[in-house]
């Protein structure tokens, strides 16, 4: 099979798995999925820098990015904290499954195999534990945007708060004519 149409299928095709999940859901797990697109683009774009992997094909015209990054990390991103979030050890094992079949199986074998990317100075255990601490920085990530959203309806939806214009005026005020 041609590399590009594998690349651009790791790009769109897990989007199209979106229409199955609750718009809610995917409201409330976005952040943490774009979070998880940019620290991976990151995380790549270093790994090319010190040498760690080196892209041989990437799907045209993105340079350096490897749309793994973008579409499929993203979207298995939502679709684990969907089932796991709220229950940290079922969601690392559940990550730590998902980054060992990546990084021995996919970064060690499928994408060399293919002329893809090659694993350079790096071993796929140093990748898969790479995978992992970004799996604890994601959920914590989530819990932060969870704890301001909280704390936002809090707040904005307040019954003892209202508008100035709506506040009941002090007896020192009401008697006073308007001065103008």
């Amino acid at each position: 099979m041609n590399n590009q149409i594998i690349l651009w299928a790791m790009l769109a095709g897990p989007f199209l798995t979106l229409f199955l999940m609750k718009q809610d859901d995917i409201r409330r797990y976005m952040p943490v999925g774009l979070f998880a697109a940019v620290a991976s683009a990151i995380i790549g774009d270093v790994g090319i820098t010190l040498g760690f992997w080196v892209h041989r094909e990437t799907a045209y015209p993105l340079h350096s990015l490897m749309p793994f990054d973008i579409g499929l990390n993203t979207v298995i991103t939502l679709w684990i904290f969907k089932f796991t979030y709220q229950r940290f050890w079922v969601y690392l094992v559940t990550n730590a499954i998902l980054d060992l079949g990546f990084a021995f199986l996919l970064f060690q074998y499928y994408f060399p195999s293919i002329n893809m990317l090659n694993l350079v100075g790096i071993s796929p255990f140093q990748t898969f534990l790479i995978a992992l601490i970004l799996a604890v920085v994601l959920y914590g990530y989530q819990m932060w945007q969870e704890r301001i959203f909280r704390e936002s309806e809090r707040t904005a939806f307040s019954p003892g708060l209202q508008p100035a214009a709506a506040k009941p005026l002090s007896k020192r005020q009401e008697n006073k004519p308007d001065e103008e």
